[in-house]
């Protein structure tokens, strides 16, 4: 694990982490990560098959790793419920890393609770598990959150107020939008985190062009596409898979900013953690385009977040005692 020590990483032992989507990618490569650091790590994952198989390659690595490999669907906010209340009632929670994902759904799906797929993935059921989180991780001595997002939410330029579910539908432009939502989210979360004095951070990152992208993207159209031929994905949306194969960073070295933002020491509340050259590079504090930071839209967002989850993070929730 010495890779990970020239990145920052200090010793994990005694801490409690979640991280979403643990079953492959990023989120695997970052479970890994914090296993070899001594952490207890809750594996999250949508199939407990994939996440017991991933838990086991890393027990392979790690002998003294302490993992539970426990089902969560972002799809639906039930699901999102049960994990979360079973979660906080287990006891302070030191990270929570919010990385599991879709990218470019080939056609407009809709979530059991009526969302886009990738807005009700990416931001909206994140959004709601971290609203039933907060309260663990403000019992924890310095709790933090880490949304990862894509620099693609550039490519979204304004949030879309119809979240996805109106007007026509753009694979890429939809994946655009959702990772937007969750920078904004993030932004948000450390405002009202900061101004309620609490100790939590909400922290941002960002792999790069990571080639971790491109397989996800593969085995959310395999999905979708098994009953509907329709739904394969277009020309332009192969042809970025291709390119990203060969020229996006590994999965592990993609991880790199998502493991430096959640545990290197220093980090603020509100950064955004990305490699120094968008590809490779050691992680660093990278610039958030205008549209991450607009108060307004940050403000909306959260309002109609709050409607459609009914629930919503309370950063003037109890302290930590510790």
């Amino acid at each position: 694990m010495n890779r990970w020590r020239s990145i920052g990483v200090a010793d994990q032992h005694g801490r409690r982490v979640i991280v979403t989507g643990a079953n492959a990618g990023l989120g695997y490569q970052t479970a890994l990560a914090l296993a070899g650091a001594g952490a207890e790590v809750v594996m999250a994952v949508r199939d407990l098959d994939r996440g017991q198989a991933a838990a086991q390659r890393i027990r392979e690595r790690i002998e003294l790793a302490r993992l539970r490999v426990i089902l969560l669907d972002l799809q639906s906010l039930a699901s999102v419920r049960d994990f979360a209340l079973a979660q906080a009632a287990a006891g302070p929670l030191d990270l929570l890393v919010n990385n599991a994902g879709l990218m470019v759904v080939p056609r407009r799906e809709v979530t059991p609770d009526g969302f886009e797929s990738q807005m009700g993935v990416n931001h909206l059921g994140h959004f709601a598990l971290t609203a039933g989180l907060l309260p663990a991780l403000q019992r924890a001595p310095a709790g933090r959150v880490v949304s990862v997002t894509s620099m693609v939410y550039r490519r979204a330029g304004a949030l879309d107020h119809g979240l996805g579910l109106t007007g026509p539908y753009s694979p890429m432009g939809a994946y655009s939008q959702s990772k937007l939502a969750v920078a904004l989210f993030a932004e948000e979360l450390d405002r009202r985190l900061r101004a309620a004095g609490s100790p939590v951070l909400s922290v941002l990152a960002h792999p790069g062009w990571s080639a971790t992208a491109p397989k996800k993207a593969a085995e959310t159209a395999a999905d979708a596409a098994a009953d509907r031929p329709a739904a394969r994905p277009g020309r332009s949306v192969r042809l970025a898979r291709r390119a990203t194969a060969i020229l996006g960073s590994s999965p592990r070295a993609g991880a790199r900013a998502e493991v430096y933002a959640a545990t290197a020491p220093g980090i603020k509340g509100g950064e955004l953690i990305g490699p120094r050259f968008v590809v490779r590079g050691a992680p660093r504090p990278v610039p958030l385009a205008a549209a991450a930071t607009d108060p307004v839209a940050a403000g909306w967002l959260w309002a109609e977040s709050v409607r459609l989850t009914r629930t919503e993070p309370n950063p003037a929730g109890p302290m930590s005692r510790d």
